[in-house]
């Protein structure tokens, strides 16, 4: 905490030079979610993100920019024969950002995101976003990181990571958070669309899935490839590959997507997802193969309603999962009613540990209001 209070110091000192502007704002979500075959049957929680920024102008081509918010929750799950009640006060975003005409560097505490796909996406080295949420809540990565913008559209990232330790993403082990990560991508485009290659070095700790000392700290090498096109439907790849050192294992996540929108009224959008991944831990004789299909259905039924739905297909399993959503947007309130079924062998987007992801298991209902300031 006290090297996040020498950031939020020093950025206030700095922007005493030049032209600032100061901005506080938030939200304020609540939820009530019922699903009777869930462990908890009920579900109640209580989330608001404040958020402060300083945005300031240096000169004509360079800016500073600051941004610090929280993670202030509550939530109380109703069991058969209990109740519990929990919450946490966390820091949700702190990290500055200074750029230039075709640069920007940013430290801190942010959300890193990247690649072609759309909902079942390989690529999701650094968040936790369900494609679910309508608020993509996602804690954020202490990073570095720098990217330039060339004048044909390509574009370099390169990033450093250090202290972060839980899974993200597919990740199926945790990061040994006393080593730093690094890597980078190239962006380039290509007729009707554009291709990137990415890389990250981690060392990973097993030991969240087998007690071992010597399973801590296990180099990983991780390479992603995607593209997408747009030649009247968008098209899109996504890929990485994931190797682990000594030995222990490799990993293979690909997704292959496209979308259309059918002038339909106001126009009805459809994506399509398919992902195929192998887990292949060689230490621990494990090598598990699986199919998912994904489809997101969007219509908006006028200016402040919208509706869509989406369903997931695991083939291996032959589950099937559906998660419908109507949002009416008032004029400071918008309102999300769901409706859903989860069975217990559908996929998991992620690593999630949050309250959205909470009592998915089963039929159900869900009430969201999110406000605005």
């Amino acid at each position: 905490m006290k090297k996040w209070l020498f950031i939020v110091f020093a950025v206030f000192q700095t922007s005493l030079w030049g032209q600032n502007t100061f901005n506080f704002d938030g939200q304020l979500s609540g939820v009530a979610n019922w699903a009777p075959e869930a462990d908890a049957w009920g579900l109640l929680n209580v989330r608001y993100l404040p958020e402060l920024n300083y945005d300031w102008k240096l000169n004509d081509k360079n800016s500073w920019y600051f941004e610090a918010s929280a993670n202030v929750w509550g939530s109380s799950y109703f069991y058969n024969d209990s109740t519990t009640v929990d919450g946490n006060v966390s820091p949700y975003r702190i990290w500055t950002r200074f750029s230039g005409k075709r640069y920007e560097v940013r430290l801190g505490l942010q959300k890193i995101d990247f690649g072609s796909a759309m909902i079942l996406r390989p690529l999701q080295w650094f968040n936790e976003i369900d494609p679910r949420d309508p608020l993509a809540i996602t804690d954020g990565v202490n990073a570095l990181l720098g990217r330039y913008y060339f004048k044909n559209n390509a574009n370099i990232w390169l990033w450093g990571l250090y202290g972060n330790e839980d899974p993200r993403g597919f990740d199926i082990a945790q990061t040994y958070q006393k080593h730093p990560e690094f890597g980078g991508r190239f962006q380039h485009p290509v007729p009707k669309g554009e291709l990137a290659v990415s890389y990250h070095h981690r060392t990973s700790d097993l030991t969240n899935l087998f007690p071992l000392p010597e399973l801590q700290q296990i180099p990983e090498n991780r390479i992603g490839l995607d593209g997408k096109w747009d030649v009247g439907i968008g098209l899109w790849f996504e890929t990485a590959y994931i190797k682990k050192e000594k030995e222990l294992g490799e990993q293979f996540l690909g997704t292959l997507g496209m979308d259309y929108t059918f002038p339909l009224g106001s126009g009805l959008n459809v994506v399509v997802e398919h992902m195929y991944v192998e887990y292949a831990l060689d230490g621990a004789g494990l090598n598990v193969k699986s199919n998912t299909s994904a489809l997101n259905i969007a219509y908006p039924i006028g200016f402040f309603d919208n509706l869509s739905l989406f369903m997931t297909y695991s083939w291996e399993v032959e589950a099937a999962s559906f998660f419908l959503n109507y949002q009416h947007d008032f004029k400071r309130v918008t309102t999300y009613l769901m409706a859903f079924y989860t069975p217990s062998t559908s996929l998991n987007f992620g690593n999630e540990d949050t309250d959205f992801v909470s009592n998915f298991t089963g039929p159900g209902l869900r009430l969201m209001v999110l406000w605005k300031h």
